[in-house]
């Protein structure tokens, strides 16, 4: 296992966890930017943005994209998020070129207005959809309430109306902002020959024009508070909270996610044994988020609308009794006994380490191999649990409930 990287002339960063015994090949573009990189008069456009790379490109239509990844063999997909956009596939290490040439393609579009306004639709469709199943935007409204007017508040897909007003124009504009080469990285794992996918780097991303492609990172300041949405479709009641947690570049992001594993893991932890396993609840556990600058611990609850003042009282009662006694050195122990066999076994795909790998150069500049990683969440102590709480307080919370009938 080696890790390599390099850097292009116009600022593309390729970086590699080369293992030559894996049996596949897995590339990625991680792009920084995403919804918090957005003005509210745009809001949705990272995400609209992403269906529209697949499109099709100066050299490809969107059948010859959809064809040759077929004929790749490869498994590919895209995702948005609050501060990235990762455009990626695995495939078996001879196609390394070709998926390159394929992916740096695409990652070049080529934006056509009648394309713009079909996936106008379909965007706009996915919105409704969203908002019309379980848990009906909970997480959205949730994030919204905790971040306020900070841009991490703002929604991935946007709204019917700033979609419905998005302009081939106005997307143009934004990719020309975001999709400098310096503000992307190729990464890869698996069976990666590194001097070959710098040549393929060269030849088809040497070219792309750099700018800068700066982030508002104004530190973010939670809100607490409750809010309720009265859904009458809905048969079952959804609580979400939101309270900090440490930012990307944080070294307590290691005690923030054993943490979360201890109170809130779906598992073994104290909310499933209150609250799953004595059926009080079809779901309880809180999940630990990092982005530039700020974190968060996302706590989910989902149960009976006439179970959910029980519960919240309960709920209520586990976050206080962790926030004033801290948990056990045994719980300790046996959430790092769990989460460094997740990482371990995540780690034995090249399709799974490629987020790992792409994902800290573009959060941290920096790579931890599965070893390191362990290693970091075995040397957590109690103290630094301790501290973790002391600086970022469970119990302060934004809250959005949403259910068919709300007292």
């Amino acid at each position: 296992m080696e890790f390599r990287e390099h850097k292009l002339g116009n600022g593309l960063e390729v970086v590699a966890e080369c293992n030559p015994q894996a049996y596949s090949t897995a590339l990625g573009f991680f792009v920084r930017t995403g919804s918090r990189d957005e003005t509210p008069e745009i809001a949705g456009v990272s995400h609209f943005l992403e269906h529209m790379v697949f499109k099709g490109t100066p050299r490809r239509s969107a059948a010859d994209v959809n064809r040759e990844l077929d004929e790749l063999g490869s498994h590919s997909n895209a995702y948005t998020s609050e501060e990235q956009t990762v455009f990626y596939g695995t495939v078996l290490p001879e196609y390394q070129d070709a998926m390159v040439d394929l992916l740096a393609d695409i990652m070049r579009p080529s934006l056509r207005d009648d394309d713009f306004e079909t996936e106008k639709q379909v965007i706009i469709e996915e919105i409704y959809k969203y908002d019309d199943q379980p848990p009906y935007g909970a997480h959205e409204k949730c994030m919204a309430a905790y971040f306020g007017e900070h841009p991490l508040g703002q929604s991935i897909l946007g709204t019917v109306d700033t979609v419905g007003g998005l302009t081939p124009t106005a997307m143009r504009s934004y990719f020309d902002r975001r999709y400098s080469p310096g503000n992307i990285v190729l990464a890869a794992s698996g069976n990666i020959d590194f001097d070959r996918l710098i040549n393929s780097a060269e030849q088809h991303c040497g070219a792309w024009k750099a700018y800068a492609a700066a982030r508002d990172v104004t530190p973010a300041r939670g809100h607490t508070g409750v809010q309720q949405v009265e859904k009458e479709s809905a048969t079952q009641e959804y609580v979400i909270q939101v309270s900090s947690a440490p930012a990307a570049t944080d070294e307590q992001r290691y005690p923030a996610r054993l943490l979360a594993t201890i109170v809130g893991d779906d598992s073994g932890s104290r909310l499933f044994w209150a609250l799953v396993d004595s059926g009080r609840a079809e779901y309880a556990g809180i999940g630990a988020y990092e982005f530039d600058g700020a974190g968060i611990l996302m706590t989910y609850l989902c149960c009976a609308p006439e179970q959910t003042e029980a519960n919240l009282r309960l709920l209520t009662d586990i976050q206080q009794q962790v926030q004033q006694q801290g948990v056990t050195a045994d719980e300790l122990e046996l959430a790092k006994s769990k989460v460094c066999s997740q990482v371990v076994r995540h780690g034995e795909r090249p399709g799974n380490r490629l987020f790992s790998v792409g994902n800290g150069w573009l959060q941290r500049r920096a790579y931890r191999s599965v070893k390191q990683s362990v290693a970091a969440y075995q040397a957590v102590t109690l103290d630094e649990i301790n501290a973790l709480l002391a600086a970022h307080p469970l119990t302060e919370q934004a809250t959005v409930r949403i259910g068919p009938r709300l007292s």
